[in-house]
């Protein structure tokens, strides 16, 4: 049974090797018709496309793309996001924890992910935008398309459950909702190892003026 799979493995591989070397024995074939006339047309069309990239990537930094920024209030969160097709906005407080561990990987994405715009807004000066989000826990992360929010991610469950996720693995979560440009597997989240000891989250109440907030912190010794 063993050989018999091995050689069905076998067979799969080698046919897949194949059709990759048709592709590109295609593709070498296709790249030998071309004229001088052909490639100085491909030529244009290239430099046309890095040209129209390069614009688009100039509007986007003239938005305030390409770095993590914290708004001052719920009022400049409608303008940011009105202008904007793809917004990440990290709802956050100084007291809990956790949000300084998702600052460090924001601010990183922010500058790889240019097309998406990456906020940040502090629920206590935020009390009627964290309501009609439905925030509840902090921290969560409003992803919004077109102006209108899509998806959360609330606490860490989405990206492990543990505190030592790598930035991989929030960059795949917001792959998934679509909010920015992701090049890998959507299909399956990026693998890593958890420390042994991992503490998992437990829900705790505390209260922003007035209204009940959730903390997503993990326990402390």
């Amino acid at each position: 049974m063993a050989n018999q799979t091995m050689d069905i493995m076998a067979k799969v591989l080698e046919q897949s090797a194949k059709l990759v070397e048709e592709s590109v024995d295609a593709q070498l074939s296709k790249l030998n018709e071309m004229d001088e006339d052909d490639l100085d047309r491909l030529k244009e069309r290239r430099l046309e496309a890095l040209k129209k990239a390069q614009k688009q990537k100039q509007e986007w930094l003239s938005k305030g793309h390409g770095e993590y920024r914290e708004i001052p209030s719920e009022k400049e969160f409608f303008g940011e996001v009105k202008e904007t097709k793809n917004v990440v906005c990290h709802f956050y407080r100084n007291s809990t924890f956790r949000c300084k561990i998702l600052d460090k990987h924001l601010a990183i994405l922010a500058k790889k992910h240019v097309e998406t715009k990456f906020l940040k807004l502090n629920v206590e000066k935020a009390p009627f935008l964290s309501e009609r989000l439905h925030i509840k826990v902090i921290p969560t992360l409003a992803l919004l398309l077109d102006g209108k929010t899509k998806d959360y991610i609330v606490g860490f469950t989405d990206l492990g459950n543990t505190d030592e996720f790598p930035t991989e693995m929030l960059e795949w979560r917001l792959g998934c909702a679509g909010v920015i440009n992701y090049s890998g597997n959507l299909m399956e989240p990026p693998t890593f190892n958890k420390r042994s000891g991992t503490k998992f989250t437990k829900v705790e109440k505390k209260t922003i003026r007035g209204r009940g907030y959730d903390s997503d912190d993990s326990d402390s010794d």
